[in-house]
């Protein structure tokens, strides 16, 4: 593609060079610059890309995109733009062609509930049959392909050459969490989104948000950017999405459990062997059964019912792709044992999440709730207090224990975690930095009936130390310490 056509609807103050130069693929970092590619110099968290503009332009890189004048001594076409980051979204979508604009997406955001609701999704359109494709926390597949996820929302040429692979390999549809990081440094502009998603709001990632305002603004922009403009559905239960609706230009669907929201839920039952009700909506009720569990779980079910039916699938098949999907990994997920322990790996790693997750628990009616968890490092240290708090409260006894600690002291972080567990007046508790001792210790203080819990990690199979990345997994690691118990 020539960059002139490449620069169709980007925002350009400036071009120095070749407007003809043959452009070949896409770069935001200087080690992936092949021959004839635009180099994008995105300023980071730790580094900045126009430190980097020469590297690229030795590399083979025929154009260099910067909000910043062209240094001396750079052969390559420079083309200087107001916001870097638009403007690679922007070339992205014109590289790859638009693929958005071929397929039917939804696009998922909110603290919570996003990668289950995106694999209730997916079970539906698979009964629908639909060739579905999925870009999200845990992984990033298509009807041909599937990799291990490095963050939620990919940068955006990763993005569009994804969208383009789905297309190409048959996808009709596409399921995508959005994260506020993704929104706010607009990975996902001039992507068009057939339906929104709000699930919820609560306290996270406010290293990164200076408040919950600029945070809940960070996820509005899912839905004002929407360039399709055809549907939102909002969770109305939750005060966040409330607020949100008013502001919508586009067609709500609401969802909840209040008489007001357009599709419900009512006499359901929550149990240890998943949820049923009936979900109304409008024209209609059907009953539904899921093995998922707890409140959180049903809320996420209904946010996938109220998308599948504003996308024209008949509620009977609705019914038959929520009663299809018995697990998602890290999401309340059972480890089968022989000791009569109820042991499940889930991914809470936020006060509310861990809030949610010990209330679904506590309707359980357990002999005793064993938790074990951490705090990520460089991340949001305000939540570790309130997160030690919760734990306090509602569980009988917790292991506080690394995450991952990334380059902290995993011991400073405990104990900030423990001001919370004194500050909910509790003493039963045990600090463990080694998180794989401290899973050995709740399972061997577990009796039969005890739920133990694992929280914080989820589906992710590492573990970042200040030393660097190690497998771990929870769920392997519950497994291989079982096993060693069974031995003795």
């Amino acid at each position: 593609m020539i960059l002139k056509e490449l620069l169709k609807g980007v925002p350009v103050l400036l071009i120095e060079g070749d407007e003809a130069a043959d452009i070949r693929g896409l770069a935001y970092s200087s080690k992936d610059v092949r021959p004839g590619y635009l180099f994008a110099a995105l300023k980071g968290a730790r580094t900045d890309g126009f430190a980097y503009a020469a590297e690229a332009v030795a590399a083979g890189a025929a154009a260099v995109l910067s909000d910043r004048p062209k240094p001396d001594g750079i052969a390559a076409a420079w083309i200087r733009v107001f916001d870097p980051r638009e403007a690679l979204a922007l070339c992205s979508a014109n590289f790859y062609g638009h693929p958005s604009h071929r397929m039917k997406l939804v696009g998922i955001t909110g603290t919570k509930g996003k990668t289950t609701t995106t694999y209730i999704l997916e079970a539906i359109f698979q009964k629908a049959g639909f060739r579905t494709g999925v870009i999200g926390t845990i992984s990033h597949r298509g009807p041909d392909f599937e990799f291990a996820a490095r963050r939620t929302t990919p940068e955006a040429p990763d993005l569009q050459r994804m969208l383009k692979d789905m297309l190409e390999a048959g996808a009709s549809h596409c399921l995508m969490e959005v994260s506020s990081h993704s929104l706010d440094l607009k990975r996902v502009w001039d992507i068009s989104f057939d339906v929104a998603v709000f699930t919820n709001l609560s306290g996270e990632h406010l290293d990164y948000h200076p408040t919950m305002e600029d945070y809940f603004n960070a996820k509005k922009k899912l839905f004002v950017l929407n360039s399709k403009k055809r549907i939102a559905v909002v969770n109305e239960d939750d005060p966040w999405g409330k607020r949100l609706i008013p502001d919508l230009p586009m067609s709500t669907i609401t969802f909840g459990l209040e008489p007001t929201a357009l599709v419900r839920a009512e006499r359901f039952k929550l149990n240890g062997t998943g949820i049923e009700g009936t979900i109304k909506f409008p024209g209609g009720q059907i009953s539904i059964a899921s093995t998922l569990s707890g409140r959180y779980n049903l809320y996420n079910l209904l946010a996938a019912f109220a998308v599948a039916l504003a996308l024209g699938v008949p509620p009977s098949v609705i019914k038959d792709g929520i009663a299809a999907l018995k697990q998602v990994p890290g999401r309340f997920e059972k480890i089968e044992n022989d000791r009569g322990l109820n042991l499940y790996v889930d991914y809470a790693h936020t006060d509310s999440a861990l809030r949610s997750l010990l209330e679904t628990v506590k309707d359980l009616r357990p002999s005793r709730i064993l938790l074990v968890f951490g705090c990520g490092g460089d991340r949001d240290r305000t939540k570790r207090e309130r997160m030690g708090e919760v734990a306090g409260l509602f569980a009988d006894w917790t292991f506080v224990t690394s995450d991952n600690p990334r380059s902290e002291d995993p011991l400073v972080i405990i104990h900030e975690i423990e001001k919370g567990l004194v500050k909910a007046g509790t003493k039963k508790y045990s600090l463990l930095p080694d998180r794989r001792e401290a899973i050995r210790e709740a399972l061997s203080f577990a009796r039969k009936g005890d739920y133990v819990l694992f929280a914080g990690k989820g589906h992710e199979n590492t573990q970042e130390l200040k030393d660097g990345i190690v497998p771990f997994n929870d769920g392997d690691v519950v497994r291989e310490i079982l096993a060693a118990m069974e031995k003795i």
